[in-house]
């Protein structure tokens, strides 16, 4: 990697930073002048205890703090409509890593079934072509009716969501297997499991994690939804609760520390593709 390049690209990222939150801090700035609040100050006084809950979006430094007081204490519960963000990104964690693995459990081995008999992809394909477009969220009804839980209904939501680029990816991957790897383990007769495991499996491992990549990407957005219908906790359902209680800080906090996590969860997946794909 070129040191120049990166720190060149980090002067650029500061520089946008710093226009973002200039343009940010201005374009918040409070409406009301200092003459009225002289004229009236009970009216100030009032008006300065709701800035962030009705005077319009808060300004950077009231983010900031907002930032400070939550991660100072991000654990703490005082009930059920007052848990710390920690508390409600380990429960969305939770369920968003429930949903990934048993959509793992049945996307990867359904994958290499698509992927090793074009019987069987012709005949699951329909069935995927339908139920792949459907969102996610339009499942949440019949969840609930069925399952009759809200946590149990968002896993299985994950699961839906999660199942679909797992699968499609892992059986793309199968199928690209090189034809003369394959035929030198039929030459050396070896048996069809040991073939998946040790031929097919190492050769589309980038694949099929480019796959679980996107279902990683695409449930930490849903799961975000999910929580906001159902309620209870998790960091959907804090947006949703702060925007009620119309303290826009908190629910800008609450995106920050979305896109957060969702980059951690991304850059973890990155890693594990790029140690694969050098050890090909």
């Amino acid at each position: 990697m070129n040191p120049s390049l990166n720190l060149r690209a980090g002067l650029v990222s500061l520089v946008l930073l710093l226009a973002l939150l200039s343009v940010w801090q201005l374009a918040t700035q409070p409406k009301t002048s200092n003459a009225t609040a002289y004229a009236n100050p009970e009216y100030a006084a009032m008006m300065g205890s709701a800035t962030t809950k009705a005077a319009g979006l808060p300004t950077p430094e009231a983010v900031g703090q907002t930032l400070v007081h939550q991660l100072a204490n991000p654990f703490y519960d005082n009930g059920p409509n007052d848990k710390g963000i920690g508390i409600q990104l380990s429960w969305s964690l939770g369920r968003v890593l429930a949903g990934f693995l048993l959509a793992v459990i049945v996307a990867i081995p359904l994958g290499f079934v698509i992927g090793m008999s074009p019987l069987m992809f012709k005949a699951l394909n329909p069935y995927i072509q339908l139920l792949k477009p459907i969102s996610p969220l339009a499942w949440m009804p019949l969840a609930l009716y069925t399952i009759k839980d809200a946590n149990a209904s968002s896993i299985f939501v994950i699961f839906i969501c999660s199942i679909w680029p797992m699968m499609i990816n892992t059986a793309h991957g199968v199928a690209s297997v090189k034809k003369d790897w394959l035929n030198v383990a039929k030459t050396l007769e070896v048996s069809p499991f040991k073939t998946a495991i040790m031929v097919i499996l190492p050769a589309a491992a980038p694949t099929i994690l480019t796959g679980m990549r996107i279902s990683m990407g695409i449930a930490w957005l849903v799961i975000v939804a999910a929580e906001m219908l159902v309620g209870g906790t998790g960091i959907g359902y804090f947006v949703w609760n702060e925007w009620n209680n119309l303290d826009l800080s908190n629910v800008i906090f609450a995106i920050f520390m979305i896109g957060f996590v969702g980059m951690l969860l991304d850059a973890i997946f990155g890693v594990l593709t790029r140690l694969v794909t050098y050890q090909e």
